[in-house]
């Protein structure tokens, strides 16, 4: 294997504790070498990158101490990889297939119960709320940092002044922006109320200042202009990210059931807040995706002769429904073109596109029809919103189509009409 490959791969060896605990060292040692690999793996946990020879050397540069701990948890991990790939579990995988699909699946739960004590209370708590993977995900990683903020001391002995104290530093030293401290609020609160059982009582600190940001909207002309450098799929993507306001994940997410071609709806299932909704589908796009559905047939048919396993399915619809994954309606919309590695379970599987993908052909279709604003993907789903307000749509109605909680969240776009003030001219124009 060559020095790049070596690189490249990831180890995956959860199993370290207890083969530490096994090896042939002085308790001294073992003790060093616990703490340096766990100090490692919060380096990764914290950057969302897999453990691997690459991420061992960036992190040596500024821990050398650390060496012989890493060279161990690396060999063992390797060894315990192959050993694995023997009896048909692999544990090394390839970088660019996990990073395709890191942070887009969820583990399984019963094998992700976190590490240190706080963070297994934490993610207990969570689950007992009901929170969504990637709330559960948001609430870890401020935790984690959070911790950071107060070592040497646990987070058990944290008390409401270290809490305003870290706030207040988001504030102040890093200027974070008001959702983002918000955000730290909720899950510090959380954590400390919640999972630690801790009264925090009132707290003081510095609040983030407040911005009042308006979205970036394109007009029409500029919609149709960043269609015109798209073609195939891609194309289709976009247009109908823009014709129906999705969020850039539900688009991803989208699966063949959820098309209603004859009625001309769109259902998406589990948007912001895990809530299903019902939005708008374009006539101008039904012949293309009925193309598209037909395409994806011939894969399906494919994949089912390759005997490849299923697509990914919510881990409670997968334990009931084992199959489900193989059958028809549960494939995705727009898959990728190769398979790749689930990072939860080790099995290579097709998944849908990533969305790191369709942003980067969004933003260079931006940059060849010349269009000064900053594009994404979400840009599409404020001028959806925006042009629906602009032709004379009801705010409620435009509300429900997006999937606002609030009234409040769709006014925004008010702001940013052609015409806004219910179409008050301009004395110049007079």
């Amino acid at each position: 294997m060559n020095s790049s490959a070596v690189y490249a791969k990831i180890v995956q060896f959860p199993d370290w504790k207890q083969a530490l605990s096994a090896a042939a060292m002085t308790s001294a040692e073992r003790e060093g070498h616990r703490r340096a690999i766990l100090t490692f793996l919060k380096y990764c946990k914290a950057r969302h990158v897999p453990a691997s020879v690459a991420v061992i050397r960036q992190y040596l540069q500024s821990a050398p101490a650390h060496r012989a701990a890493l060279r161990w948890f690396y060999q063992e991990g390797v060894r315990s990889g192959l050993g694995a790939q023997r009896s048909g579990r692999p544990r090394l995988a390839d970088s660019a297939a996990r990073s395709a699909n890191a942070g887009r699946i969820p583990p399984l739960a019963a094998v992700d119960l976190g590490g240190a004590d706080w963070e297994r209370d934490l993610i207990k708590a969570a689950r007992s709320a009901g929170f969504l993977w990637r709330t559960e995900e948001t609430y870890r990683a401020w935790a984690t940092r959070f911790a950071r903020f107060l070592a040497p001391r646990s987070p058990y002995a944290a008390t409401k002044a270290d809490v305003g104290a870290f706030l207040t530093s988001l504030a102040v030293e890093q200027r974070a922006a008001p959702s983002t401290q918000k955000q730290a609020l909720n899950a510090l609160v959380f954590l400390l109320q919640e999972a630690l059982h801790r009264d925090l009582g009132e707290f003081d600190f510095r609040r983030a200042a407040p911005r009042k940001r308006v979205p970036t909207v394109l007009t029409r002309e500029e919609c149709a202009a960043l269609f015109a450098q798209m073609a195939g799929t891609p194309k289709l993507m976009a247009e109908l990210m823009y014709g129906s306001g999705l969020r850039l994940m539900e688009l991803l997410r989208l699966r063949v059931q959820d098309l209603d071609l004859e009625r001309q709806r769109l259902q998406v299932r589990g948007g912001k807040g895990n809530q299903d909704r019902v939005t708008v589908l374009p006539a101008t796009l039904v012949p293309r995706l009925r193309a598209q559905v037909e395409r994806l047939r011939d894969l399906h048919r494919a994949d089912r002769d390759a005997r490849l396993p299923g697509v990914w399915l919510p881990e409670g619809l997968a334990r009931k429904w084992p199959k489900a994954g193989e059958r028809w309606q549960w494939q995705w919309l727009f898959p990728s073109r190769e398979t790749s590695v689930d990072p939860a379970s080790g099995v290579r599987r097709r998944h849908h596109v990533i969305d790191s993908t369709f942003q980067n052909l969004v933003r260079r279709a931006a940059d060849k029809a010349k269009i000064t604003k900053r594009v994404t993907p979400h840009v599409l789903r404020h001028s959806f919103a925006t042009h629906l307000l602009e032709s004379g749509s009801d705010i409620r109605t435009v509300q429900e189509l997006l999937g606002h909680a609030s009234v409040e969240t769709t006014q925004i776009y008010t702001h940013v009409m052609q015409k806004p003030g219910l179409g008050v001219r301009s004395p110049l124009d007079g």
